[in-house]
């Protein structure tokens, strides 16, 4: 059985005096529906670069916040304003990420909620899509997965080169209940 650790995510950049005073950023509606882009929020996707830069506002001149430093980390886009989108990550920062940095696979994290000196629970990959099957895999919180697909309970996800199932409830990444197949 393999155990699985988290790599860095992201990489702080302060935050300029003048981005604290930005207060332009576009109102719009939050909530299930439709984006400017015609497809549903919220959603998730992951990023594609290798460095992103997420700002206070969608549009180059606002400052960058926070930059990610690796593709493949899962966001959920909460917004859309022209080619910008409304991210939050699994920790929940929130910013502005141009959509060409944005990719539709789906990835997600191993419960980041989990992610705390005091415990040290791991997360249990399965063979099977249920929780007295063979495990595959320990994770530690915060491991980035790439989702293949999701039954409305569990998740089939590939991490470090296993490929089983994990409970849906212990990823970030995956909308409760919801199913999905790549």
């Amino acid at each position: 059985m393999r155990r699985l650790f988290p790599l860095a995510l992201a990489t702080a950049v302060l935050m300029t005096a003048s981005a604290l005073l930005v207060s332009t950023v576009p109102s719009l509606a939050q909530g299930a529906g439709r984006g400017a882009s015609g497809l549903p929020l919220p959603r998730f996707v992951s990023i594609k670069a290798q460095r992103v830069n997420l700002r206070v506002g969608p549009g180059r001149a606002y400052a960058v916040s926070w930059m990610y430093t690796r593709p493949g980390v899962p966001m959920e886009i909460i917004q859309e304003y022209d080619n910008w989108r409304r991210v939050r990550d699994a920790d929940g920062t929130e910013g502005w990420i141009y959509q060409s940095l944005l990719s539709g696979t789906r990835t997600g994290v191993a419960a980041p909620w989990k992610r705390t000196a005091d415990d040290v629970s791991l997360i249990a990959m399965h063979r099977e899509a249920r929780a007295g099957s063979k495990l595959i895999a320990q994770l530690e919180p915060g491991v980035i997965l790439t989702m293949l697909e999701c039954n409305g309970n569990w998740c089939r996800v590939e991490a470090g080169g296993a490929n089983g199932w994990v409970a849906q409830n212990e990823i970030w990444g995956a909308y409760p209940g919801e199913a999905f197949k790549d």
